[in-house]
């Protein structure tokens, strides 16, 4: 990637009022979406708690493009063969879910048994130098311990370098649970940038490719009017603010090649959603940005 697009949106100005006039307008559309959506959740967990799928994100699904499409219990994602891991993973995370006692970690990475080509293995990262960067993270599903499980499958596992991964990525991927105990359900959608060509190959057997970038969207699902937000962040150690990152799915999409929601209910609503990437509207942290430049970033290689 020659230059990653940045947040083209001042920090302090706030979303236009155009913007919030046409939101306000489909408003009442995209709600009904959202309590279509908490009632196909309702009906699928029943009484007897979450089930398998409490976190399918239903009709938000991003398109698949070539990817072959696996459904795991708490998150759903697209397999690239080519590049021998996920184009994307989509799930739903919620402060419910997030409130629960944590289950015990055990890092048993493995090829993913419902990937009908075969995903990479855990073979491929031994003596790589690149860390088994989570797309899903387990910390998202640590609730549950199957659900946790799942998420050392290899289809969602990809190269990241190792102050990327427990630096910049880390700072972000805890900011998201944060955002999502604030507003209760946030649809999350990560994967790599495949647009550019990948750095170079780790792994004899599956060579699987080291992305220059990576990117998250999330979409907050119970209030139309604070709508997403996007980020794309190369794949190396970074001292810069995570604002400096954030931008709007339009954006996100541009640079991805991904079509995030392409069966919203409302293609109006989606373009009014998709056209805002006002990090005002999402609390960053000075706390974690300190932490990660002092203690992070400081990891050996």
């Amino acid at each position: 990637m020659a230059k990653l697009r940045r947040n083209h949106v001042s920090k302090g100005t706030g979303v236009s009022g155009g913007a919030i006039t046409k939101i306000s307008i489909f408003g009442a559309i995209l709600a009904a979406l959202v309590y279509l959506f908490g009632a196909y959740v309702d009906a699928e967990v029943g009484t007897d708690g979450p089930t398998a799928t409490a976190t399918e994100p239903g009709g938000f699904l991003p398109a698949a493009g070539d990817g072959e499409i696996v459904r795991h219990g708490g998150f759903t994602l697209s397999y690239n063969e080519e590049w021998e891991q996920a184009n994307w993973v989509a799930y739903t995370l919620e402060r419910d879910n997030l409130n629960q006692k944590w289950s015990k970690r055990n890092d048993r990475f493995g090829p993913d048994p419902d990937v009908r080509t075969g995903s990479a293995d855990d073979y491929d990262y031994r003596g790589s130098g690149y860390d088994r960067g989570h797309l899903a993270p387990f910390a998202d599903f640590a609730w549950n311990a199957d659900l946790a499980r799942e998420t050392f499958y290899m289809s969602n596992i990809s190269p990241q370098a190792r102050q990327f991964n427990q630096g910049v990525w880390r700072e972000l991927e805890e900011l998201t649970r944060d955002w999502a105990k604030r507003f209760k359900r946030l649809y999350v959608v990560t994967g790599p940038v495949m647009t550019s060509d990948p750095k170079g190959t780790i792994g004899r057997k599956n060579k699987v490719a080291i992305p220059t970038a990576y990117y998250k969207v999330l979409l907050d699902l119970d209030d139309p009017e604070q709508k997403g937000i996007g980020f794309v962040i190369p794949n190396e150690i970074s001292f810069e603010p995570l604002p400096k990152y954030a931008m709007s799915i339009d954006e996100v999409e541009a640079i991805a090649g991904i079509d995030f929601f392409p069966e919203l209910m409302a293609a109006d609503v989606e373009a009014a959603l998709e056209s805002i990437g006002n990090p005002d509207l999402w609390p960053f942290s000075k706390k974690k940005f300190d932490k990660r430049i002092k203690n992070w970033n400081n990891v050996n290689d």
